[in-house]
C-alpha cells in the first residue's frame, strides 16, 4: 500500500477557527464594500493572482506555491477531523474524540509502519487542539489528530505549551493577543492517560538513552513504571526526539524570521522533525480563551487579521518555504495551510464574519504539487465554488498520493469492516507534478 512517494513529510498548518477566503487568499476587490471587506488586495510573484497586502512575503512565494480556492463542504465545526481524516460526516458538537473517529494522516502513517526508528510517526504542536480553549469548555479535545477506530496507539506525539502573553486583552476573545513560546516535550505526568499503550508501539531499548537519562534507568524508577509509562518513556527520553524540540541549536536571525511566537516556534520545531524523519506533523493555531479566538473571527475580523494572525503567518510560512528550499528539504516536504473552513461573504454588525465551510481555500507547496498553480473558482463574493469543487476528502487523498499511500485503501474499523482512509475522496491531479 506504501511506494516511494514525491513527499516523505507533510506539515499541515491548521488556521483553527476558519480563516478568511476572501480577506486573505481570494480577493475580491470589486465586490460591495460589505463583502470586500477593509483590505487591498496586492500584486503577488505568480502573474494574475492578487493577495492580501497585509501578506507581502506570501506573496513573493507565490509562484511556488498551489493555491485551491474552492475547498467546500459541510461540516460546522471546528474541529480538524475534517482536514485531518477526509471525513466531513462528524458531529458538530463533538467537543472529544471517541474510538469510532476515523484515524487522521499520521495514525494511517503509522498503522502502515511509517514511523522512523527512535521517533514518533506522528507529532502535533504545539498541544491538542482545544487545550487553550479548556477555561471555556472543561475537558475539550477537539476530535482530530487522533488514531480513531485503529486504536489510540496511533495517537501523535502530542507537545506541550506554557503561551506568554505580553498584554490582556481589551476585551475577551476578538481582540487577538499574539501567543508566544515555543512547544517542548511532555513530561511522564502530563502524559494523557488514555490507554496503556497509547505513545508509542516501537520498543525504544534504554540503553539507547544517554546523560543524565543514564542515572534514571539504573536507579531502578524505570523497572517501576507500567507498560504504558514505559512506551512513553522511551520515546521522550530518546536523544533524537529531544534534539528535534531543542531550538536553541536554531540561529537567533533563523528563530527571529519564523517568529518568536507559539506558532512561528512550532514551525521550526516542525521543520527539524522533517528533517529526523518523521513522516507527518500538525500544527494548530491554537485559540486561547480571552487571549483571542485565533481564526474564528464573528467580531473585529480585521483588526484580528491586520494585527495578530496575518503577520504571525506572513513571517512563519515563508520562513519555512525558503528553509526548507535552501535544506533541499522542499520537494520531499509537503506544507499544507489551511483551516476546517472558510468565512462568510458578507460582514457582520460587529465588524466580524461567521462560518462558512461553503467554501475555503488551501495553500500546499513543496511535496511533489505544482508550482505557481491556482485551482478552482468561486463566484463574486467567495461564498461558493463554481468551478472544480474540492472536498476535505480529496484534499487528504492528494496528501496521501504524494506520501505514496493508495488513497484507495481501506482500514478495518473496531468491527473489522474495511474504511477507506480519504473517505471517497479523490487526488487532485490537475495539481501534482
Amino acid at each position: 500500500a506504501v511506494r516511494p512517494g514525491r513527499a516523505k513529510s507533510v506539515i499541515l498548518f491548521n488556521l483553527l477557527g476558519g480563516p478568511s477566503q476572501m480577506d486573505m487568499f481570494d480577493m475580491k476587490p470589486d465586490a460591495p464594500v460589505e463583502v470586500r471587506g477593509e483590505f487591498q488586495p496586492i500584486d503577488s510573484s505568480l502573474p494574475g493572482l492578487q493577495i492580501c497586502e497585509h501578506l507581502p512575503n506570501t506573496a513573493r512565494l507565490m509562484h511556488k506555491a498551489c493555491l485551491i480556492r474552492t475547498v467546500t463542504h459541510g461540516y460546522n465545526a471546528h474541529n480538524p477531523l475534517n482536514i485531518m481524516t477526509g471525513f466531513s460526516g462528524g458531529k458538530f458538537d463533538q467537543l472529544r474524540p471517541e474510538p469510532t473517529d476515523p484515524p487522521d494522516i499520521g495514525a494511517v502513517c503509522q498503522y502502515l509502519g511509517m514511523s522512523p526508528r527512535d521517533l514518533p510517526g506522528a507529532v502535533c504542536l504545539p498541544c491538542y487542539p482545544g487545550w487553550g480553549e479548556s477555561s471555556m469548555y472543561p475537558g475539550i479535545r477537539r476530535p482530530g489528530p487522533y488514531g480513531g477506530y485503529l486504536g489510540s496507539q496511533y495517537d501523535p506525539l502530542f507537545a506541550v505549551c506554557e503561551p506568554k502573553f505580553d498584554r490582556e486583552p481589551k476585551f475577551a476573545y476578538y481582540d487577538q493577543v499574539i501567543p508566544m513560546g515555543e512547544p517542548r516535550l511532555p513530561s511522564l505526568g502530563e502524559l494523557p492517560d488514555i490507554t496503556v499503550n497509547r505513545l508509542d508501539r516501537r520498543r525504544s531499548m534504554l540503553d539507547q538513552l544517554d546523560g543524565q537519562f543514564e542515572q534514571t534507568r539504573k536507579s531502578g524508577a524505570v523497572d517501576r513504571l507500567n507498560h504504558f509509562q514505559q512506551r512513553a518513556f522511551d520515546m521522550l527520553t530518546s536523544s533524537k526526539t529531544r534534539d528535534a524540540f531543542d531550538l536553541s541549536r536554531e540561529p537567533d536571525a533563523l528563530r527571529d524570521r519564523y517568529g518568536r511566537n507559539l506558532s512561528g516556534s512550532s514551525l521550526l520545531v516542525a521543520r527539524r522533525l522533517v528533517e529526523a524523519g518523521v513522516p507527518f506533523i500538525s500544527v494548530h493555531a491554537e485559540i486561547f480563551g480571552k487571549y483571542g479566538h485565533s481564526y474564528d473571527m464573528h467580531e473585529n475580523n480585521f483588526s484580528m487579521l491586520k494585527d495578530a494572525n496575518l503577520p504571525i503567518l506572513d513571517l512563519a510560512y515563508p520562513a519555512l518555504i525558503e528553509d526548507l528550499e535552501s535544506r533541499g528539504l522542499l520537494d520531499s516536504t509537503l506544507v499544507v495551510v489551511m483551516g476546517e473552513m472558510g468565512r462568510s461573504p458578507k460582514v457582520n454588525g460587529k465588524a466580524g464574519r461567521d462560518h462558512w465551510p461553503q467554501c475555503g481555500f488551501s495553500l500546499l507547496t513543496g511535496g511533489g504539487t505544482k508550482p505557481g498553480c491556482v485551482f478552482g473558482e468561486t463566484d463574486k463574493q467567495a461564498a461558493y465554488p463554481i468551478s472544480h469543487p474540492v472536498s476535505p476528502g480529496d484534499i487528504v487523498a492528494t496528501i496521501y498520493q504524494l506520501l505514496g499511500i493508495d488513497p484507495h485503501l481501506t482500514v478495518p474499523d473496531q468491527t473489522g469492516r474495511p474504511n477507506h482512509i480519504a473517505h471517497g475522496g479523490e487526488p487532485i491531479r490537475e495539481i501534482m507534478v
